[in-house]
């Protein structure tokens, strides 16, 4: 199978030049346009995510040798969630080479941070299965270095430190609420209230509900001066 330019392109930019490219071009195949001919990412996906997470796993170990588990627990979980790969992705412009059926095409999905994150995972999966695991970790440290040098300390995701500071001191989880939607459906932005059982609450806006609800319990640590 002979890779158009844009391809090509687009393996200069990831650092792994394809034996196999039919590889390549099934991990960048959105499931919209599958059909009996033409297999979906979805599988490469599914190993994607364990590749990346032994290459992470391992490289956390080397980059910190004195962390305890529980200092690299949450790193790890920073740097393998859907929103790291997705930015990644934008990071080599994945989105340009994403094959997308007419329908999600017409709806922005070159731009959604679920479908770029899903289809990063799927690369990586196509470089294990061409080049084996050594190829898979170049490729990974190449572009999750510069992530791994400077992940936080203490990388927990805020709704999990929001609730173990109310747990500790006896309260209920915050709870919350979608309170408004704006923007096109190609580029949506949710505003998330974190509201605690006094009545106390938080408000923050991001493209998805899960980041919305992280700024927004982020927010409302910081007003609980936590």
């Amino acid at each position: 199978m002979k890779l158009s330019a844009e391809l090509v392109a687009f393996q200069d930019r990831l650092g792994h030049t394809f034996a196999r490219p039919e590889l390549l071009v099934r991990a960048l195949t959105h499931g919209s346009v599958s059909s009996a001919t033409r297999t979906d990412n979805q599988r490469l996906e599914f190993l994607g995510d364990r590749v990346l997470g032994l290459v992470i796993a391992d490289a956390l170990l080397d980059h910190d040798k004195a962390a305890t588990e529980g200092q690299l627990a949450p790193r790890f979980n920073a740097l393998v969630r859907k929103e790291a790969c997705a930015e990644v992705a934008q990071s080599i412009d994945l989105g340009v080479v994403l094959k997308l059926g007419r329908s999600e095409m017409l709806s922005g999905g070159r731009r959604k941070l679920a479908l770029l994150g899903d289809a990063m995972e799927a690369v990586l999966a196509a470089v294990y299965r061409d080049g084996g695991l050594e190829a898979a970790r170049g490729v990974i440290l190449r572009h999750w270095r510069p992530r791994i040098e400077v992940v936080e300390d203490d990388a927990r995701d805020p709704k999990t430190t929001l609730q173990e500071y109310l747990q500790a001191r006896g309260h209920p989880p915050p709870v919350y609420e979608a309170v408004a939607r704006t923007g096109p459906d190609h580029a949506p932005v949710f505003t998330i209230a974190a509201r605690l059982e006094d009545g106390t609450e938080a408000r923050a806006s991001a493209p998805s509900k899960r980041r919305a609800e992280q700024a927004a319990a982020a927010a409302l640590l910081q007003k609980l001066g936590a």
